[in-house]
């Protein structure tokens, strides 16, 4: 078995893993934040600075994987995940919100280097392949739907500081995480990237129409999907709706982002990459429309759902597109940047959607995504007329 092969079944588990802790940190971070007595303002401040741990990780985790390989900096990453709940377990414990603030922000740099398995699955593999092989990762993000909560349920109560036990849980998945990326295999990514890689500076990049536009597919995809989400679940409870109702639909939505990936490298393969992503950001847009129409828990559900839907055509399509419109010797400062640039946005976008929810409505909230997705998709036609 070559080394691609090896690597493209061992990235969908290491993927189950690593994408198992956001949800821990996501659906429990405010809770933490009120047990510990924080500051009524800041108790979604553990899940921004998890957020904003991840954007700032990127070019880091980028500059890792070019410097020491992908096997050591996953590695590295996965022992910051080690200690990223050892530090926010144990301060659940002592009553530190500082110190549990500390540990959720460390766990987005293990986060970042998670994100970049999705480029790291497509080496060594053919250009015509690369779209199922992004999909097989992102069918591991569908199982750290279900294994993420599920270990919060586990776990809540496990100890006598409650929360506690869910949050030193994030080391045991870093331990078998650990365990699993000593198994990856050096995969060769041709001549120039050998010779001594690329001296390509990083804002460059964005002079490349075709990096660009990808780039903006992917920035659109996964903006919109956190600035709606994030307000969502306050937005039904607000308007009537009980909130394990309200968890049920972000569940319905989150196995929606990720169960079309059994099939998405296949329609990719069939009907090109970019028109998957245009149709990922139509079905956002739909996802809007449907929002505006009501108030009621299906207008809600069926929102969030294609939401989701329209995340994974976005967001995969646009991610094969990253790794098309470069040269093999740039792709990891191209992968840098568009993770930096991506995740830059998610951070800011889930911070404001809560004030913006807050200051004017659910409806206007999702009006939002009407000029954006447009400038996305013009900017996408655009570059395709200018390339033919």
């Amino acid at each position: 078995m070559s080394s691609a092969s090896t690597n493209v079944k061992l990235y969908p588990v290491a993927q189950a893993l690593g994408a198992s802790t956001p949800p821990i940190i996501i659906s429990l971070g405010g809770l933490v934040s009120l047990s510990l007595n924080a500051p009524q303002d800041l108790i979604t401040m553990p899940v921004f600075l998890f957020n904003l741990g991840v954007a700032l990780s990127t070019l880091p985790a980028a500059f890792m994987v070019r410097q020491f390989g992908r096997k050591a900096a996953y590695l590295f990453a996965a022992m910051v995940c080690v200690l990223a709940g050892l530090v926010a377990g144990t301060s659940i414990i002592n009553q530190s919100f500082i110190w549990f603030c500390s540990g959720t922000f460390l766990a987005g740099f293990y986060a970042a280097h998670v994100q970049s398995y999705r480029f790291a699955i497509t080496e060594g593999v053919a250009s015509e392949e690369q779209g199922k092989a992004i999909s097989r990762v992102m069918i591991g993000g569908l199982a750290a739907a279900i294994i993420g909560p599920q270990v919060v349920v586990w776990t809540e109560g496990a100890l006598e500081a409650q929360y506690a036990g869910s949050f030193l849980s994030m080391s045991v998945l870093g331990v078998l995480a650990i365990i699993l990326l000593t198994q990856l295999k050096p995969v060769e990514s041709g001549s120039k990237a050998k010779s001594g890689g690329s001296k390509l500076e990083a804002l460059a990049l964005l002079k490349r129409p075709a990096y660009l536009t990808a780039v903006a597919a992917g920035v659109v995809s996964y903006g919109l999907m956190a600035f709606v989400m994030t307000a969502a679940p306050i937005a039904m409870v607000s308007h009537g709706h009980e909130v394990h109702q309200a968890a049920l639909g972000i569940q319905w939505h989150v196995l929606a982002m990720f169960a079309p990936s059994f099939f998405t490298g296949k329609l990719m393969a069939k009907y090109g990459k970019a028109r998957i992503t245009a149709i990922g950001l139509l079905l956002i847009a739909l996802s809007g429309l449907i929002a505006l129409f009501g108030l009621e828990l299906t207008h809600f559900w069926g929102s969030l759902i294609l939401l989701g839907i329209g995340w994974n055509f976005g967001f995969i399509g646009a991610t094969a597109l990253v790794a098309q419109s470069v040269p093999e010797e740039d792709k990891s400062v191209a992968q840098g940047l568009n993770d930096f640039l991506i995740f830059s946005i998610v951070a800011v976008g889930s911070f404001m959607s809560g004030l913006l929810l807050n200051s004017t409505s659910w409806q206007v909230l999702n009006l939002v995504i009407f000029p954006t997705v447009a400038l996305a998709l013009g900017l996408m036609l655009f570059n395709q007329k200018r390339s033919s």
